[in-house]
This record gives C-alpha cells, sequence and structure tokens, in this order.
C-alpha cells in the first residue's frame, strides 16, 4: 500500500484525495497535513466566538461555473448541488458582471462544507496544524519534515500550498526543481488583500436590497456581502478589501488595518449597527494573478519517488482552477502509484 501525503486541506488538496480514493480505493493510505487550525483553505468558514451569529466566508464567496466547465467538470457539480452544498445563486449581488451562459453557485452551508465533503468521501487521515518545513529524498521516499513535531516518510507528496511557501521549504525540492521550473515558479504573482468579517445579535435585521455588492472606486473596500437566512441565528456580513489596499498593508499586522477597513465600511453603510464580534483575516495569497505558462493543472518535479505540485497556481484562481489541477494530479498520482 502506497503511503501519499497531501499538504494542504484546501479545495484541490481535498478533490485530489478524494478522487485518489475513489479511483484506487484500499491501495493507497491517504494523509492530508495542513498549518492551519481548521480546513478549508481560501474556501474557510469562520464561526463566530458567540453561537448566536451566523458563520461568515472569509475567502471564496460564490462560485462561477462557464458552460465549458460545467459540461467538463460536471460530475463535480452534480454532486455537490445533490448533497445540498450548492445552490443557483438567486440573491442580488450589486455590481456582478455575469456573462450570458455562466451559472453563480453560493453554499448554503459555507464554502468550507465543500471541502469538508470532498475529505469525509477521501476517507483520509487529516491533521491539521501540521507545518510542513522541508522534504528530503530518502531512497524510494520523502522523508517530510515539520515544525514543533517528528518527520514522518512518504511513498508520494503533493504539494497544494501557495506557489512561495513551496519555494521556501528546506531539503531537496529547490535542487530538484529545473532552471525552467524554477523559473516558472519564481513568475508565479498573487494579489493580497484583507477580509473583515462583522458578527451581530439575533435581533439584528438588514433592509439591503442586495445579498452582496461590489464598491467601485473605493480606496479600501472592494466587496461587501452578507449572510442571514430564516435561522435565528443574527447575520454576519464580511468585507473585501481591494487588491491595492491589501498591497499597500500588507506588512502591517490586522489590529492596526482593521480600524482602517472599519471606518470606510462605516462611511459607505453609516446605519451598520454594533457588531457582537469582529474578526480580521489577511490573505497574503489571495488569487493568483499570473499563474504558471501553459496552464498544466500540476508540476511533477519527480518522478520516483514522486513529487508533485498542485492548486490553482498551475491554471487559474477560481473553483474550477482548482477542480481542473486536482484531476491533473490524480492522473499523474495514478500513473505512478
Amino acid at each position: 500500500m502506497s503511503r501519499v501525503l497531501i499538504v494542504g486541506a484546501g479545495l484541490t488538496g481535498s478533490l485530489c484525495a478524494c478522487l485518489l480514493r475513489r479511483e484506487m480505493q484500499n491501495k493507497v493510505q491517504i494523509v492530508v497535513w495542513d498549518k492551519a487550525r481548521g480546513s478549508g483553505g481560501r474556501m474557510s468558514t469562520t464561526r463566530p466566538p458567540d453561537p448566536s451569529s451566523h458563520s461568515a466566508d472569509l475567502g471564496a464567496q460564490y462560485i462561477t461555473a462557464t458552460p465549458a466547465y460545467s459540461q467538463s467538470h460536471h460530475s463535480v457539480y452534480s454532486e455537490l448541488l445533490s448533497a445540498g452544498l450548492l445552490q443557483p445563486l438567486a440573491s442580488l449581488v450589486e455590481g456582478l458582471n455575469h456573462r450570458d451562459g455562466n451559472q453563480d453557485y453560493v453554499t448554503p452551508l459555507g464554502m468550507c462544507s465543500i471541502v469538508k465533503h470532498f475529505l469525509s468521501e477521501s476517507g483520509a487521515d487529516l491533521f491539521l496544524e501540521r507545518h510542513v518545513t522541508g522534504l528530503y529524498r530518502r531512497g524510494a521516499s520523502w522523508e517530510v519534515q515539520r515544525k514543533a513535531g517528528d518527520s514522518e516518510m512518504f511513498d508520494a507528496v503533493v504539494m497544494t500550498m501557495p506557489v512561495p511557501q513551496i519555494l521556501q521549504l528546506h531539503g531537496d525540492v529547490g535542487p530538484l526543481l529545473s532552471v525552467q521550473q524554477k523559473q516558472q515558479l519564481d513568475g508565479v504573482v498573487y494579489s493580497s488583500r484583507f477580509a473583515v468579517a462583522l458578527f451581530f445579535s439575533p435581533d439584528v435585521v438588514f433592509s439591503f436590497p442586495w445579498s452582496a455588492r461590489y464598491v467601485p472606486d473605493n480606496r479600501c473596500i472592494r466587496y461587501i456581502k452578507h449572510n442571514a437566512d430564516s435561522s435565528r441565528l443574527g447575520p454576519s456580513l464580511v468585507v473585501h478589501t481591494s487588491v491595492s489596499f491589501g498591497a499597500e498593508h500588507l506588512e502591517r499586522d490586522t489590529q492596526d488595518v482593521q480600524p482602517i477597513i472599519l471606518q470606510e465600511l462605516h462611511t459607505l453603510l453609516p446605519a451598520l449597527p454594533q457588531p457582537i464580534s469582529i474578526k480580521c483575516h489577511k490573505w497574503r495569497y489571495s488569487q493568483v494573478l499570473t499563474a504558471v505558462p501553459g496552464c498544466p493543472g500540476q508540476m511533477t518535479v519527480l518522478e520516483r519517488p514522486l513529487l508533485v505540485c498542485a492548486g490553482d497556481a498551475f491554471v487559474h484562481s477560481n473553483f474550477d482552477g482548482c477542480v481542473e489541477s486536482a484531476l491533473s494530479t490524480l492522473r499523474v498520482l495514478k500513473a505512478s502509484l
């Protein structure tokens, strides 16, 4: 039985684990590590400190499927729709540039529900707060070192974290990259932004005509979305900053940036009531602006023992990019294991 490590419990990693399990059944032991305290990656859903408030998606907000991807990724969309994890977007998103033929979806249980679904289907051994620091080739295996813990041995490793984090790893990854591969990875560019979630008490009712809105020509805030349903939970509201604001304040602490964002939000929504709690998050690697040329879906660094880099940086930065990367990585795993 081959022991496969997938580094990163986001969409690419979780779907790859799920597909690998379905294709190879009991021929593989699948292990997933993530350095965060929860799964989801950039599809994370944050629960409020007070359980009386609605959860909030701090990363991805909705999913847009083009006609081509609706067809080529039909099985994925069908599975998520049947499970009640996706539903068509029916509410108003002010300023959304909708193209004819595209279908927009939302996640009634939060974006992280999709990742958790695939992780559950994979039967993988999931370990959170496992921060990989180095990979070392040991004959036909990989020794994977982690922060504050023992190293472990694996027959194959798939790395789905942001490219800059891959390039920072100690050990044999850097020396194994060809000159071309190194140039391609160095060329990957991400945008950065901040996200703020505000959680409100159950007696708060929003009267906005929109469920979300894009804010044009604002130096700070790019997007606002509120979550409210028929439950007795208080609503939540999520704010995403502009790319330029994220770049300008990237090296500042969230506690310093949060008051600037809230002040701008108050200008846009002066009647907004006082929240009972607030969470500010910095997305250093928010969206891929420049992907690996040719969009190969993955990069095989070494075939024996197998080492693969994957994720939206090898396709494009959205849901279907991650799906495409997972499918591409699956083909490599099946051919190697």
